[in-house]
C-alpha cells in the first residue's frame, strides 16, 4: 500500500477546490422535515388547495400533528390557510402559496442534486478498490 488512492493522488488531495461541495445549502430547513415535505408535496399537486380533513388523512398525522406543521408552513409564508363554511360545517382549506411554490421547486432541484450525487458515490464505491492507504486502517 502506497498511502494514495486508486487514481494516484492522496486522501484528501482534491477536496480544497470543492470546499463545500457536499453542504446542500439549498435544503430548506422548513421543508425537509417529512411532515412539512409530505404537506407542500400534496398541495403543490392540487393548486385549488386541500381541506384540513383530507390533508390530515393523506398525510397520515393527527390533528395536532397537522395544525402544527400549517402553522410553521404558514409563518415561512409557504402556505395559507382559509376558514369558510360548507352548509353550516366549518372547514379549513390549505394552499400552497407562490413564493411556497417557488421555494418547494428549489428544495426539489436541490434534493435532485443530492440523488445525482448518491448515485455517483453508490456507482464509484463499487469500482473502487477497498485497499486502505498506508497509514491507516479500519475504525
Amino acid at each position: 500500500m502506497t498511502g494514495k488512492r486508486n487514481d494516484g493522488s492522496k486522501p484528501g488531495a482534491d477536496t480544497a477546490d470543492e470546499s463545500g461541495r457536499y453542504a446542500y445549502d439549498g435544503l430548506d430547513r422548513v421543508l425537509h422535515e417529512k411532515a412539512r415535505l409530505g404537506i407542500v408535496t400534496s398541495l403543490a399537486a392540487r393548486t385549488e388547495g386541500i381541506l384540513f380533513g383530507d390533508l390530515k388523512a393523506l398525510c397520515n398525522l393527527t390533528d395536532g400533528n397537522l395544525s402544527r406543521h400549517l402553522t410553521v408552513l404558514q409563518e415561512a409564508g409557504i402556505v395559507e390557510i382559509q376558514k369558510g363554511y360548507r352548509g353550516r360545517r366549518p372547514q379549513t382549506l390549505c394552499q400552497i402559496t407562490t413564493d411556497g411554490r417557488k421555494r418547494y421547486l428549489q428544495y426539489i432541484a436541490v434534493l435532485e442534486s443530492v440523488l445525482g450525487d448518491a448515485a455517483e458515490a453508490a456507482r464509484a464505491t463499487g469500482r473502487a478498490r477497498r485497499d486502505m492507504p498506508e497509514g491507516w486502517s479500519p475504525a
